[in-house]
C-alpha cells in the first residue's frame, strides 16, 4: 500500500515513536522563530511533532496534511489546541495568509513529478505574504542516500510506547532519471507484517534553485545540513531558505 506508514494507524505509531526530536526539528524551529509571532504554514505537517512546538513558541500555526490517521495522531498531542489542523493538500490554501511556510521531514520529496512539484511551489508562492519565507529539506542526490536503503544498512527496532518491539527496514525498489523508489518494511511481535511504499523525487540543488525562482521565489541560503555546513560537507541535506518575491496574486 502506498504511503501506509501516514494512513495506517499501527503504523503512524510506528512512525511517531521512530521520528523523535532531532537537530532538523531545532533548525525549522530558531528560522521561524527569527519572525517572531509568525503566522506559519505546516505543509505535510504529518503527526505534527514540530508543528505543536512551533504554536508553543508564541506563532499562529496552520497544520495542513492529507493523512486522516496522522492527523488524528496530531491531534491527540499535548498543546494540539493551539494549531489550526486542516486535512487536505496546498490546492486549498488561502491567498497571502501566512508570513512563513514549512515543509519538514523530507516531504518536498514526495511531490515526484515537476507538475507536482511546480504545483506545490505555485500554491505555496500564493498562500505566502510578499516577502515570506519557504523552509524546507529535500536529500541531496550527491550523498546516494537510497544505496543504504537495504534489508542489512537500514535494520532498526522501533520501541512503542506500550513496550512492545517492531523490526522494521527500508529497501529501494527502483530507481530511473532522479525518482527512487522505496518500500517500508514493519513486522509486529506475533509476525504480523506490513509495508509501505512510495517514490521520491531527489533534486540537485540547481533543480531546487530553478524551479524556486520560476514560481517567483529567491533563494536565500541552501545549506548542505542542520548546522547550516555548506552543501556538501553536511548531513547530505539540502537545507533551503527561499523568499516569496512580488505580489500575492498567483504567477
Amino acid at each position: 500500500m502506498r504511503h501506509r506508514e501516514f494512513e495506517d494507524p499501527r503504523l503512524v505509531q510506528v512512525y511517531d515513536a521512530e521520528c523523535t526530536w532531532g537537530p532538523d526539528d531545532d533548525f525549522f524551529l530558531a528560522s521561524v522563530g527569527e519572525t517572531p509571532g509568525a503566522r506559519v504554514l505546516d505543509l505535510g505537517c504529518g503527526t505534527g511533532r514540530l508543528t505543536v512546538a512551533l504554536a508553543a513558541a508564541g506563532h499562529r500555526v496552520t497544520g495542513v496534511d492529507p493523512a486522516h490517521a496522522s492527523l488524528a495522531a496530531a491531534r491527540r498531542k499535548p498543546g494540539a489546541d493551539r494549531v489550526t489542523w486542516v486535512e487536505g493538500t496546498s490546492a486549498a490554501l488561502p491567498t497571502g495568509t501566512y508570513d512563513v511556510a514549512v515543509m519538514t521531514s523530507h516531504v518536498a520529496q514526495f511531490f515526484a513529478t515537476r507538475a507536482q512539484w511546480a504545483a506545490t511551489l505555485g500554491d505555496l508562492r500564493r498562500a505566502l505574504v510578499p516577502g515570506g519565507r519557504l523552509l524546507f529539506d529535500s536529500r541531496d542526490p550527491a550523498d546516494r542516500r537510497w544505496e543504504r536503503w537495504n534489508p542489512v544498512d537500514s535494520r532498526r527496532r522501533v520501541t512503542l510506547p506500550d513496550g512492545r518491539e517492531v523490526r522494521a527496514w527500508t529497501e529501494m525498489t527502483a530507481i530511473s532519471e532522479g525518482t527512487v523508489g522505496i518500500v517500508h518494511h514493519y513486522v509486529f511481535p506475533g509476525r504480523e507484517e506490513l509495508s509501505s511504499a512510495a517514490t521520491l523525487r531527489f533534486r540537485s540543488e540547481r533543480e531546487l534553485r530553478d524551479s524556486l525562482l520560476t514560481a517567483g521565489f529567491s533563494v536565500e541560503h541552501v545549506f548542505g545540513g542542520w548546522r547550516r555546513e555548506p552543501v556538501g560537507a553536511g548531513d547530505g541535506e539540502l537545507v533551503v531558505v527561499a523568499r516569496a518575491s512580488g505580489s500575492a496574486t498567483p504567477l
